[in-house]
């Protein structure tokens, strides 16, 4: 039994060890913590054959001021019908002005969208005008050419046709001459 008391003791030692490294340790953790230590105790166990079993107990620390009250929550005062009204009617003042802020902000957001594809639209529109312009312009342009080289090619047959002739009657000219 003197072993169980000696354990029990070195066991009360290492746990008052504890409570002053935890008291050491509270500076590096932000949860409150209670300043006075728990009364603990033990209770010998007849289970194991060397007789050193025992539980251990521990008991809350006892409130020196018990006439507190125990909830820390303030005290809420009965409201009157007229106060919940108004309070009532100010939360809806308040969730209708959210409203109407939330609808303008959708409205004007539709409007710049709007506004946008005008002007997306506006200048789809102008660049095939313009692509239009510029293709009619160059089939202007081709036709144009294709006219002046045949008229070229016109011109020039033409003139082997001329020449041809007049190399013919050279020829019928000099045939004439010759026999």
């Amino acid at each position: 039994m003197a072993s169980v008391v000696s354990l029990s003791a070195a066991y009360m030692d290492k746990i008052k060890e504890m409570s002053m490294l935890s008291l050491i340790c509270s500076c590096f953790n932000t949860q409150p913590r209670p300043t006075s230590l728990s009364s603990m105790k033990t209770q010998s166990v007849n289970k194991r054959a060397s007789g050193q079993a025992f539980e251990v107990y521990l008991e809350a620390p006892m409130d020196p001021s018990p006439d507190k009250p125990k909830s820390k929550a303030p005290l809420r005062k009965e409201l009157s019908l007229e106060q919940l009204q108004q309070r009532l009617g100010a939360a809806d003042q308040r969730r209708k002005s959210q409203e109407a802020a939330v609808l303008q902000q959708l409205a004007e957001k539709r409007e710049h969208e709007q506004a946008v594809l005008r002007k997306a639209l506006e200048e789809s529109r102008s660049f095939s005008r313009r692509a239009e312009e510029k293709l009619s312009h160059k089939l202007e342009v081709i036709k144009e050419n294709r006219e002046a080289h045949l008229n070229a090619l016109k011109q020039r047959l033409q003139q082997k046709e001329a020449h041809a002739a007049q190399v013919r009657r050279n020829k019928e000219a000099q045939s004439d001459y010759s026999g």
